[in-house]
């Protein structure tokens, strides 16, 4: 009988831990608190300070749940580092995460950030692909908060004096940018390939753009060998071979092919939104001689990557009512026009993108709308730093000495297999 009651008092003791373990890796507070108090909030790098200030809001209605903002580098690779280091060691430092959108589907696998409820949130009134970058198996695991998708500027006053309008296809690109370019002492067309993430983006979107994918099932398999995929890589293959990409593109990130096209030295370029309002700049020798336009296809218009960032709970956070709060204020109508006109970011609140205001003073709000309701979010992985570091690696070795279609689809195969048997 005192072995039964012993072993009786066992298993309570052992369904009570169970229950609070689980309780832990569900993200409820562990420490018999409310799930209120005060917050740390951490982030890349706030080029503009608009930030600050609309954190000030929050916290002057919200004294006893005061906000701290923790700026990590401008770097992204950086940024992850940092937020993971925190993460693995079961941190509760940071509780409110703003993560590159595609972290997410890592970050929620590995069981760093918590479940949100949907229904808490404004998404009925977002633009509807941005949602998905914030999901992963079929449920939320963060809120958008800002968005992102490449447009394809160009030489207006060239185009104009060519008889020429901006591409709609590749094809249409790559005659111009063959042809018109150079009769201007202009390069072609360039992006972001450089091996970093900025590559890694600009391949997706070719490969989707001729309705091709690099992994799918949420990374589980690599469908890169088809024929819809090799015409994406070939896009960018031919376009080095052939020099209307020019090699110096190789060594471009997002900064280095903005100044290029800004210094007069493109006729296309791939870039974010920011490069707009910098291009018009005074110091700009290309300022109101440029236009913006959705990204061309094999076909058509093609589709960008989303890009942008989502807010996630810690779920190691001790205040997560008071966090889901703070990221229910950030994601409100008054706050993301504050994203726009403070920040210079694309808001996810699709109604922003149609404000006659805000169209005046950002002309590039429609295109920028049609270019995100056509964006995909980029590849889906647990293992998407991984995933990633390959398709760098494996693109630039391929643009830097002119390898085949096949061989590189081959490459890619090989190592994302690999990874995904791994995982």
């Amino acid at each position: 009988m005192r072995w039964k009651h012993a072993a009786g008092r066992a298993l309570l003791v052992c369904c009570l831990l169970f229950a609070g373990s689980a309780s832990a890796r569900a993200g409820e507070p562990g420490d018999g608190s409310d799930g209120r108090g005060p917050l740390t909030l951490v982030t890349g790098g706030d080029l503009t300070g608009y930030l600050r200030g609309v954190l000030r809001g929050w916290n002057d209605r919200h004294p006893h749940e005061k906000v701290t903002l923790v700026e990590l580098p401008d770097a992204a690779d950086e940024v992850r580092a940092q937020m993971v280091t925190e993460l693995r060691s079961r941190s509760d430092r940071f509780d409110v995460l703003n993560i590159d959108v595609a972290w997410t589907s890592e970050f929620a696998a590995a069981g760093w950030i918590k479940p949100v409820d949907g229904t808490r949130f404004p998404l009925q009134h977002f633009l509807p692909p941005v949602v998905d970058t914030a999901t992963f198996r079929g449920r939320l695991y963060a809120v958008p908060y800002v968005t992102n998708a490449g447009l394809l500027y160009y030489r207006k006053d060239v185009l104009d004096r060519a008889g020429a309008r901006p591409p709609r296809t590749w094809a249409e690109l790559e005659q111009l940018a063959k042809t018109v370019a150079p009769e201007y002492g202009l390069d072609g067309y360039a992006g972001q390939f450089l091996p970093y993430e900025g590559l890694t983006a600009n391949v997706t979107e070719a490969v989707q753009s001729a309705g091709g994918t690099v992994l799918a099932g949420e990374g589980s398999r690599v469908t890169v060998d088809s024929p819809a995929a090799r015409r994406g890589l070939s896009f960018l293959l031919d376009g080095v071979r052939e020099g209307w990409i020019p090699r110096r593109a190789l060594s471009f990130k997002e900064e280095e092919s903005r100044q290029a096209f800004q210094d007069g030295r493109l006729l296309f370029l791939r870039n974010w939104p920011y490069a707009y309002a910098l291009g018009n700049a005074p110091s700009s020798k290309v300022a109101g001689k440029f236009g913006a336009v959705p990204l061309p296809g094999p076909d058509g218009p093609g589709s960008s990557v989303l890009g942008g960032s989502n807010l996630a709970i810690n779920a190691h956070s001790r205040h997560q009512r008071t966090a889901a709060d703070l990221i229910s204020y950030l994601t409100s109508e008054p706050v993301q026009r504050r994203v726009l006109t403070k920040g210079a970011l694309p808001p996810v609140w699709a109604g922003l993108y149609t404000d006659p205001a805000l169209v005046r003073r950002f002309p590039y709000l429609p295109t920028l709308r049609r270019a995100v309701l056509a964006a995909k979010p980029r590849l889906k992985s647990p293992q998407y730093d991984q995933v990633s570091l390959a398709v760098q690696a494996v693109m630039h070795e391929a643009l830097l000495h002119h390898r085949s279609t096949s061989a590189t689809v081959a490459r890619l195969t090989r190592e994302l297999g690999a990874l995904v048997h791994r995982g």
